[in-house]
């Protein structure tokens, strides 16, 4: 699973910064990384002249192997806080798509063969 980090010019994105988003990213989706080919992460600061209530956001993308990139975004007072709370939504998120394919092909009947 690739992580990738992007964020606004009012956000420096440090080294520090970039592997506290691997290591949370790589926690909460750790057992989804067989499915999982890519995560991107983008941070931004809404109001970047004034501290706000929640002025940080993070939104995560993950690409998950032969279906369309889902997308959460959670906003927050700090960027921790941002990031832990898309990562979380994330998780649950690829677990409910990932559950609901597995009922698919459960569900699935193929048609019988020919000439029975």
């Amino acid at each position: 699973m690739q992580i990738q980090m992007y964020t606004d010019h009012n956000i420096a994105g440090h080294q520090a910064l970039a592997a506290q988003v691997n290591g949370v990213v790589d926690s909460a989706l750790r057992r989804f990384s067989d499915h999982v080919t890519r995560v991107e992460v983008h941070l931004s600061d809404e109001n970047s002249d004034k501290s706000g209530q929640n002025d940080k956001r993070c939104v995560m993308e993950a690409h998950l192997e032969g279906r369309q990139p889902i997308a959460v975004t959670h906003q927050a007072a700090t960027l921790e806080q941002a990031i832990d709370g898309a990562a979380d939504k994330l998780a649950r998120l690829i677990e409910s798509t990932i559950g609901r394919l597995r009922e698919q092909q459960s569900r699935r009947t193929d048609p019988p063969p020919p000439g029975v």
